[in-house]
């Protein structure tokens, strides 16, 4: 515990350095949740408190308000939407521990294993509801509408994953363009967002939306390697779901299409019938294949195409952040 304690506030700490940027509003992003959170009924406070417990790195918040600064001046629309995005998020983690059955998360119980699944999906619903409410607060049709297309692509990419589940003839790109909805299309709406509503010209405005679209996809590969060979106590959460729910990530494709033929059938009857040591099971033939190497420098070659897009933009502490958080968001251990 003192180890998964020391790394937590390592991560803390490289995060507060990159951020800092844009500290105060992300304070106000902080007091404006805290209102956000406030009700009249005690059982609803005590569920949403605890869910925004679970959430912690506010990444999202935090490229709305970096793209917006890379851009131009920050207004009170950026500090509006951050705080909607990072409730978006939480929503999206909540019904995800639902689906995965998931009872850990930041070291804490997840809100179905504290209460139940009822509680969670409606905690996560919601949380969605209250962030369109803030959205729409701005009285901006450009935020509502890319917000909900990020929404309905993000539970396209979802319900793509679940159809998705047992098939291991899954190739690449699938899974590419997957996850690219999935965990992409948010992080593209949070740097679209805060680049527009700074003033960015359509050339600016584009490529910030590939940067967050870019940044995202790395983002999910790294997280589906963290599920693969994480561990719980550093990780701070429930691990192995991928394996559990049959999920095909980019490791296990990668593996798939790098055993032999005569041993394809061995590792696809393994990968179906895993319980519990699922991943201690699995590892043997990750190393052997050299898989985890090549799934890690997918996520690199992405955080770097992310890079590439903020050549758009002028040279300055702000852009050295958001390519800093490129290389975090693969390095990452949590």
């Amino acid at each position: 515990m003192k180890e998964a304690a020391k790394d937590k506030n390592l991560v803390a700490e490289v995060l507060s350095v990159l951020y800092a940027p844009v500290r105060a509003e992300l304070d106000e992003v902080e007091r404006l949740l805290e209102q956000q959170l406030a009700s009249r009924h005690a059982f609803v406070e005590e569920v949403s408190r605890h869910g925004f417990r679970l959430g912690g790195k506010r990444l999202r918040p935090a490229l709305v308000l970096l793209s917006g600064k890379a851009v131009g001046e920050l207004k009170r629309e950026h500090t509006v939407l951050a705080t909607a995005m990072e409730m978006i998020h939480t929503a999206t983690l909540i019904h995800d521990d639902v689906l995965d059955d998931a009872t850990l998360r930041r070291h804490m119980q997840t809100v179905n294993a504290r209460w139940n699944n009822e509680s969670a999906v409606l905690l996560g619903d919601f949380l969605l509801a209250r962030a369109m409410s803030l959205a729409v607060s701005i009285d901006d049709l450009f935020a509502v509408r890319t917000i909900t297309e990020a929404a309905w692509r993000m539970c396209e990419g979802e319900l793509r994953q679940v159809a998705y589940r047992g098939n291991y003839d899954l190739s690449e790109q699938e899974y590419l363009d997957m996850i690219a909805d999935k965990t992409g299309a948010l992080t593209a709406c949070c740097c679209r967002l805060g680049a527009y509503f700074a003033g960015a010209e359509r050339r600016v405005l584009e490529a910030m939306t590939r940067f967050g679209h870019h940044l995202g996809t790395a983002f999910q590969i790294a997280d589906d390697l963290l599920d693969l060979l994480g561990e719980e106590s550093i990780v701070g959460k429930s691990l192995g779901s991928d394996l559990a729910k049959q999920k095909a990530t980019l490791p296990v494709i990668r593996l798939l299409g790098s055993v032999p033929t005569n041993q394809r059938g061995e590792v696809v009857s393994l990968l179906a019938g895993l319980g519990d040591n699922g991943r201690a099971a699995l590892r043997p033939w990750l190393e052997r294949f050299d898989v985890v190497c090549y799934a890690r420098q997918r996520a690199t070659d992405y955080a770097r195409r992310a890079c590439a897009e903020l050549e758009c933009l002028p040279p300055g502490p702000v852009r050295d952040t958001l390519e800093q958080l490129s290389q975090f968001v693969v390095d990452r251990q949590q």
